[in-house]
């Protein structure tokens, strides 16, 4: 689980750039616009269920936007659920818009441009997944992104509170949650999404989109073990090197840079968190795979630019 706040000793301009680095970083690439002659502040609690990412976010009023050039070539194939929690908010992708009260969802595909404006301080639920989790054409899910569905009556009305536990307990998520759950989540919203286009969900089965969801689930778990790779990942799996290579190519990554990536987001993470100060920057590598200091402050470095202890002070100044 991690958890950011905009900095309060910085400039409005400042926490703005603050909040467009941390939306980068935890999301998608995105561009973020405050709204003139207001102030700035922001706060998101993020945690990781396998393939699902969890986020309680909470903004006052600005504008983020997705254009073609955040996606670029081989982008994720992913999708995010936004249950608006307090506030007010407007999506728009294609040539759809949907007005946002409290108790409504609405899906949008990353792989398209999307704004999504908050006119009032908002708190949203935003669930991030592989579209396939959903088991929808790709047509209706194409019919029903950026449609605002309310969750007060109906199915919704089964769905809305289980939602709104998941943004409650984002915090304990991590050591709680198991794949089971970010499938079950993902299975209630493709269920509402279904019920709202007249679609037929796809059968599931123990296909690709299965496969993957288990293989990032497990990858997850074992982020800390130095000696995690592909010779572990697809033995765990009964399945060769080559199809574990292919599956997680659908998804944008190679199997090192996967793990890369998410071992150095957590010791990122863990850096700049006022509970863990007390920790050397050489344990907080360890904890995350990096038994080797020099190669952990070789790789951070790569990735942002900066060495960790930077970062530490960084975060701290």
């Amino acid at each position: 689980m991690s958890w950011i706040t905009t900095p309060r000793d910085s400039t409005p301009d400042g926490r703005l750039e603050f909040w467009r680095d941390v939306v980068n970083r935890s999301f998608v690439p995105l561009e973020a616009i405050r709204r003139e002659t207001l102030d700035f502040h922001a706060e998101l609690c993020t945690a990781r269920i396998g393939p699902l990412q969890v986020s309680a976010v909470t903004t006052e009023p600005h504008s983020v936007t997705r254009t073609e050039r955040h996606i670029g070539t081989g982008a994720p194939d992913l999708v995010k659920a936004s249950l608006l929690l307090t506030g007010r908010c407007l999506i728009t992708q294609g040539d759809r818009q949907a007005v946002l009260e409290p108790g409504d969802l609405a899906v949008y595909d990353t792989r398209y441009p999307y704004t999504l404006d908050t006119v009032q301080p908002t708190r949203n639920l935003v669930l991030m997944f592989p579209s396939a989790m959903l088991r929808l054409p790709e047509r209706d899910l194409a019919r029903v992104t950026a449609t605002g569905m309310s969750c007060r009556e109906g199915l919704g009305g089964v769905v809305h509170p289980f939602l709104r536990g998941l943004a409650q307990q984002v915090h304990t998520l991590e050591t709680l949650g198991t794949s089971r759950l970010a499938q079950s989540a993902v299975d209630l919203i493709g269920t509402l999404l279904a019920e709202h286009t007249g679609a037929e969900r796809m059968p599931k089965d123990d296909g690709p989109a299965l496969m993957t969801g288990r293989i990032l689930a497990y990858m997850e778990q074992h982020l800390a073990d130095p000696h995690l790779g592909p010779d572990q990942i697809a033995a765990a799996h009964r399945i060769s090197r080559r199809y574990l290579y292919k599956l997680l190519a659908e998804q944008g990554y190679t199997v090192s840079g996967w793990i890369r990536e998410h071992r150095l987001s957590n010791c990122r993470r863990d850096l700049i968190a006022p509970a863990l100060v007390h920790l050397p920057v050489g344990a907080v590598g360890s904890r995350w795979g990096f038994p080797d200091p020099a190669h952990f402050s070789h790789a951070f470095k790569a990735a942002y630019g900066i060495s960790p202890r930077e970062s530490r002070a960084n975060r701290s100044m």
